[in-house]
Parts: C-alpha cells; structure tokens; sequence
C-alpha cells in the first residue's frame, strides 16, 4: 500500500509539472499588443504588430519567391556550404564580434517558461498537493500506511529534480524501483549536476540571449544554463563576457547535427530548450534529426522553446537570384544560410519527435522605417513544444480513481 500511496503523491506533483507552462504566466497577448487601426498613423512606431495580409501583398510575395527560386546554386557549392558551415559562421563572429545581434531582452516575454519556479511557489503546490491528497485518498488507505509530511517532502526532493542525487533521466514511473527505494544513486558528476532546474540554448552564438537570461537567473542559484554553439569564435565570445559565470553557466563547441556526438550531460535532463533562430540555418534534409536527438535531451514535462523565420518574411523576400539553394532555404553573401517556416512545418516537425505542441503561431508585423518612409512585412514562426509525462496508464487509471473517491 505504501508503493500506492507514494505513486498516488507522485502522480499529484505530475499534475503540477505543467504550472510552469499554462497561459497565467504568459502575456496576456501574445507577439505584442501594437496595434496598427489607423493607417494614417501607420510611420508613428517602428513596429506594428498582428498584421493581416491583404490578398494582394501575399500574391505578391508569392510572386517575389517564384522568381529569386528560378535559379538555383550550383550543385558542388551547395555541398561546400554545407561542409564548410560552421567555418562561414565563424569568421562572421570574427568580424562582427558580439556587435551584430541586439540583446533578446523580449524572451522572458514570450518565454516565461525561461523562469524556474519560484521555491516557495513550488513549496505552496506541494503543501497543497498534500492536503488534497489527504481529504481524497479512499477510505482503504490508513494513517499507518500513510508518511509523514517531511518524509514526503524529501521523497519529492530526490526523484523529482535533484539529478546530482538520481539516476540521469529516471522516470517517473519508476518511483516505487528496489534501487529507487535503497536511497539515492550515484552518477559521474558532470556541469549543472547539483541544479534543480536546467536550460540549453542551441546556438548560443555571441549570447545575446544568454546573458538576458543568466541575468535572470542569478537570484535564483538552484538553476544552471548551458549554451553551445559550433561556431568556436561566437563560444569563446561568450566565455569572455564580464557577465559570464561558470558556476551557472557552461558554454561549449557543439554540432548539433553531429547525432553521435555527446553533450556534456546525460539524456533526459532538461527543463528548457532555447531554439531561436537556429534551425533555419540548417539544411532542410537534417532537421528533423536534429529535433528527434533534441527531444531525447528534455526530461518529462520539459518544454522546447522555439522562433525563427516565417514564410514570405522580408528576409527571403530581398534575396536575389541565384541565392536558392533549394525550396525557401537561401545562401547570404557571407556563406551563412536561411530557411523560411511554414506553421504546418513546425507542427510535423515537433510532433515527429514525440513532442505536444501547446503553441504554434505566426507572427506578422509590420516594421517601418520612420525617416525613409519604408513599411516591410516581418514574418515570424512562434512555438512551445512539451515532452509528455511519463506514467503507465495502468498506475495512472488506479491513481487518479483513488484520488477522486473521498
């Protein structure tokens, strides 16, 4: 009965995991609130946002891609920017340095999910979590069965997230394992091991967003980011910053279309990853195993966090011909590329790696500028993709109808 008993607590806690990712913490309207009603106003800000295309400007834009996609790069070069990526990456570090990109101050905006939970919210959900499972467990279960609230609270601490102390990617539905029970495991320590609450950013580049969010992070200690990057100039770039602190943050070399290369921590871990504009810098043939080897990094109820180009964005609207690789992915001048997302994409993409999309959308804003009179469409591919729980639906069943007879 004890083995039911803590499986029925665990599975209470699971219920809350999701808190983190519901809409009571998220902007009350999401991809901004500007919006364009007078178009006579239209050059009083540099950004508008939620615009809706007319019929007229999506044909044209349609057109516009018909025509740089007539001609393609030839073949041997494609191959060589391929090969040679993360060389055309690197010696963009080395002339723009950390100049180039502004800080991403919006992403706790957008993502709150960025945000660990506060301890003492946390410590709140478990008091309430208890009492409820207290006044609705059925009548079979007797206080002998039951433990004691601070023997609770160090059970959550072990196998919820405290990795330092349990096996790398344990499941929750293996609470009531014999080496469970034994007390807690030991494992090679590796950077982050100690911390409760874990994020990768995947192409960290100069850490434009790195550093917004180490900047968050530093009153709250229990967390830890890593940030990787194949460019080796953008990652030394980062461990150089003034606000780089090794002991929350660890930034490393890292392909991520290299599957059989290992990161610096086990499977399984992750609360959050941070995938902003990186993907589309990938070729199309090699995305999807990226995502798949991404989504085996998230622990259960950890979230993928995602945003990059948009279909018909400006961006691919200015590229000239002979700029096509293949269908909406573009070669720039500096041997860097981009591909441009449909909604559908994104969805396929995710959901092929056993994620649960909870938000999917396109952001269409209006950017201008003020001194020379010039409007340009912006086309953004938004969304939040959760790696789902793991119960066996058998214990799931049996908990859940013991919880809900009082």
């Amino acid at each position: 009965m004890n083995v039911i008993w803590r499986n029925s607590v665990s599975c209470r806690r699971i219920r809350n995991v999701p808190h983190r990712y519901q809409s009571g913490n998220h902007p009350v309207v999401p991809l901004g609130s500007r919006i364009l009603s007078d178009p006579a106003k239209v050059f009083e800000h540099n950004m508008w946002d939620h615009m809706q295309w007319s019929e007229e400007e999506e044909a044209a834009a349609k057109k516009k891609v018909e025509e740089n996609s007539a001609v393609r790069v030839l073949l041997e070069e494609q191959v060589k920017y391929e090969d040679e990526a993360s060389k055309y990456w690197d010696t963009f570090y080395k002339i723009h340095k950390n100049k180039f990109f502004k800080d991403r101050n919006w992403l706790l905006r957008e993502f709150p999910e960025i945000i660990p939970v506060d301890q003492k919210t946390e410590q709140k959900l478990r008091e309430l979590s208890w009492d409820h499972a207290k006044t609705s467990a059925a009548d079979g279960f007797s206080r002998v069965h039951r433990p004691t609230m601070p023997q609770e609270k160090n059970h959550e601490e072990r196998c919820g997230s405290s990795d330092s102390q349990s096996k790398a990617g344990l499941h929750f539905s293996n609470l009531d394992s014999k080496e469970h029970r034994k007390g807690p495991l030991k494992t090679e320590l590796f950077p982050g091991s100690n911390a409760t609450f874990r994020i990768l950013e995947v192409g960290c580049g100069a850490g434009n967003s790195v550093f917004p969010i180490l900047n968050t992070l530093q009153n709250a200690p229990e967390s830890f980011l890593y940030c990787c990057d194949f460019a080796s100039g953008a990652v030394e770039l980062v461990k150089l910053h003034s606000s780089y602190r090794a002991a929350q943050c660890c930034a490393f070399v890292h392909d991520v279309c290299d599957e059989g290369l290992p990161y610096p921590f086990p499977d399984g871990i992750l609360d959050v990853i941070l995938l902003v504009f990186v993907l589309s810098s990938i070729h199309p043939d090699r995305m999807q195993g990226v995502v798949n080897r991404l989504s085996n990094l998230l622990k259960p109820g950890g979230m993928l966090l995602f945003r990059d180009y948009g279909r018909y964005d400006k961006t691919q609207l200015r590229f000239k011909k002979g700029h096509c690789l293949s269908e909406n992915f573009y070669v720039r001048g500096d041997g860097t590329r981009a591909y441009f997302f449909t909604k559908g994409e994104v969805h396929n993409m995710f959901c092929k790696a056993g994620l649960d999309e909870k938000q999917n959308l396109v952001d269409r804003r209006l950017q201008v500028n003020r001194k020379k009179q010039v409007k340009m469409h912006r086309v953004w591919v938004q969304g939040k993709f959760q790696k789902p729980l793991h119960l066996t639906q058998k214990t799931s069943k049996l908990v859940f109808s013991l919880l809900s007879h009082g």
